[in-house]
């Protein structure tokens, strides 16, 4: 059975050199929609390319003439549109609706070559050559990177860097694989599977087991404008109010669906980018009572980004199902521990009362 394991880690990127990454993704964003646009065909799945070495040699020499980039991040542009191209083969092979896979959101693909890795930095390449980056990295021992990086039982497969807008920082996303001897316990359904995880929460709208975070509080910020809205039209009691609440209900509903598809494309992109094949969200049968603090328009967004993602997913091959809780939010992340106490977490921070671990506890129910 093929394990992965995904690290997450925060860069602190030289001032001088943020442009570079930031001009790097741009080349690489164009390597790859140019390579999707090779690789697709409006007119039938047939007549789509979907062998990496064929895209490659009909795009390799004009796309590294056209960019600045390297011989391996153009090489991984390409094979990253032609992964999303088979994607959209298996899917319209089933008699679902595809369209070309589009590349937008800000991200690179690294490989051995490209990221060179010492114990507390990292050497990236660049269009302007190599930029070194050390690492921030949480004082609890062992990080995930101590855990999996670093250890000898699994062995580096790929990266992908990314940059959060909001927060104006470089992440790190450090894909690993550890190959389990033991086969009799992999089960038909779930052997060779990558599981990107989801967990829903309150304060973080949701947060995937890569370490990416989808914080509520836009989404918060947005409810309770409409809200107090809504209110001032009722004290009015005019039927020109009346004509006015139900457009502004009608914004509501439009908005808060923009809202959710964005956040649902953005998991499913983080699913497809670290190769993953399912993901994997809370059981949400009982989220209301597992979430008392939670608002109506928090469970409404956790039950439409399942369903949006649930539908999204198979166009990128990927899929999408619920599982069990399992006390995730009380249950401490590391390996060498799983002490599970309702103590544990108190509200965005986990604590374990047994051996003092502490983290986002968003974070750690999803990890666990």
């Amino acid at each position: 059975m093929e394990v992965r394991r995904t690290a997450p880690v925060k860069l602190i990127v030289p001032d001088e050199r943020r442009d570079d990454l930031h001009e790097s993704a741009r080349q690489f964003l164009h390597c790859a929609n140019r390579a999707a646009e090779f690789c697709w065909d409006d007119d039938s799945y047939a007549n789509c390319v979907t062998a990496n070495t064929t895209a490659r040699d009909a795009l390799y020499k004009e796309l590294r003439e056209e960019t600045d980039l390297t011989a391996n991040l153009v090489q991984e542009a390409i094979r990253r549109a032609v992964q999303a191209t088979n994607g959209c083969v298996e899917r319209w092979k089933q008699g679902k609706r595809v369209s070309q896979p589009e590349f937008t959101s800000w991200s690179m693909v690294y490989d051995k070559r490209s990221a060179t890795f010492y114990r507390d930095r990292v050497s990236l390449s660049t269009v302007n050559g190599r930029v070194e980056c050390d690492f921030e990295l949480p004082a609890d021992s062992p990080t995930p990177y101590e855990r999996y990086i670093l250890s000898e039982d699994y062995e580096f497969r790929a990266s992908t860097l990314q940059y959060d807008k909001a927060t104006d920082e470089f992440y790190f996303h450090i894909t690993t694989r550890e190959y389990d001897t033991d086969e009799s316990e992999v089960s038909e359904d779930t052997e060779h599977q990558t599981v990107l995880g989801i967990d829903l929460g309150v304060n973080s709208l949701a947060v995937a087991s890569t370490g990416t975070f989808w914080q509520g509080d836009e989404y918060d910020h947005w409810c309770g404008e409409f809200e107090k809205r809504r209110g001032e039209m009722q004290q009015r009691g005019t039927q020109a109010a009346h004509n006015a609440l139900l457009r502004l209900g009608k914004r509501e509903e439009a908005w808060r669906k923009q809202y959710i598809h964005t956040v649902a494309n953005e998991i499913v992109t983080e699913a497809v980018e670290n190769g993953c094949d399912v993901i994997a969200f809370e059981d949400l049968t009982d989220i209301r009572e597992r979430l008392p603090h939670a608002k109506w328009h928090h469970i409404w967004a956790f039950r439409r980004l399942f369903e949006y993602v649930e539908y999204k997913a198979p166009e990128r091959g990927v899929t999408a199902k619920q599982v069990a809780p399992n006390h995730t939010s009380q249950r401490c992340s590391r390996t060498d521990c799983g002490f599970t106490h309702r103590d544990n977490r108190d509200g965005e921070h986990f604590h374990c009362q047994k051996c003092g671990y502490e983290v986002n506890a968003d974070y750690n129910a999803v990890v666990g």
